[in-house]
């Protein structure tokens, strides 16, 4: 297998171009993303080896001498998939902990603590998409340009390490989101839909907006609140590929109950108890 093409990367790449590329990938293929196609296992188990691989040295340089490059390597997903975001981090920080020791460097010179600084940077879907620049005012007035990744989400925070007064970290918290309540998320496009609970219970259709106009969506019954409806092909295109937006119902009860409705809610309850 080769590794560099499965993260889509040139051989050699840098070791954060590797990181980027990882996660990038990781969050395409996670199962829990996926609707658990066993298509996206198998390659999410790929992408996992491919890293493993290139990120450790001595297994990189067996790799790319022709040997073998997981000689007793388990299967770390026998027992399941974990959270992608947990998943991440842990890796992450499992692979600062396997760099070889070195002589330290001198501790930095000492800096007032303060609390790290965020400023929100509104995005459209396309400028998510692709990537783009934008520019950040600091606190003491200086400005820097800073590219966004492509297929960046809404509740990203990038972190701008050490730019602000006294060494401290800038945040930037990315927004990519339409007046129509529509959240992006790299390919997939997500809204929650506010549903009146005898719709939940008993079926209905509801107008939903895409980025592509409205469409009506059908409510099976049985619906709860928190279930996740799939519009296929609804999120955004590229390189050949095209996300899902998912529908998140939440069911909602009006405050104050008019009189007919609490009478009939009490006589709900009362069948539920009986």
């Amino acid at each position: 297998m080769d590794h560099w093409a499965v993260l889509g990367l040139e051989p050699g790449a840098d070791a954060e171009s590797l990181k980027q590329a990882f996660r990038r990938q990781a969050r395409r293929w996670h199962p829990d993303l996926n609707g658990n196609d066993p298509a996206a296992e198998e390659r999410f188990k790929k992408i996992n080896e491919a890293y493993e691989v290139l990120s450790d040295p001595r297994r990189r340089q067996a790799w790319e001498a022709g040997g073998a490059s997981h000689a007793g390597h388990r299967d770390p997903f026998a027992s399941g998939f974990p959270d992608f975001h947990d998943y991440v981090d842990q890796l992450f920080s499992r692979r600062r902990e396997r760099r070889p020791a070195t002589t330290p460097p001198p501790p930095p010179p000492p800096v007032q603590a303060h609390d790290d600084l965020e400023t929100a940077v509104c995005l459209t879907p396309e400028q998510a998409l692709d990537g783009t620049f934008v520019e950040v005012e600091l606190s003491d007035g200086t400005t820097v340009e800073v590219q966004t990744p492509p297929e960046a989400g809404d509740g990203w925070r990038l972190r701008l390490e050490g730019v602000a007064p006294g060494g401290r970290d800038h945040f930037l918290q990315l927004q990519v989101r339409t007046d129509e309540g529509l959240r992006v998320d790299g390919l997939r496009v997500l809204y929650r839909l506010d549903l009146p609970a005898p719709d939940g219970a008993l079926g209905s259709s509801a107008v939903v907006p895409t980025l592509e106009g409205p469409v009506r969506l059908r409510i099976p019954p049985g619906t709860s609140s928190g279930r996740l409806l799939r519009l296929r092909g609804k999120g955004l295109e590229r390189d050949g590929r095209r996300g899902d937006q998912i529908v998140e119902v939440r069911l909602v009860v009006p405050d104050p109950l008019a009189e007919d409705e609490e009478a009939l809610y009490k006589r709900l309850q009362e069948l539920l108890r009986e």
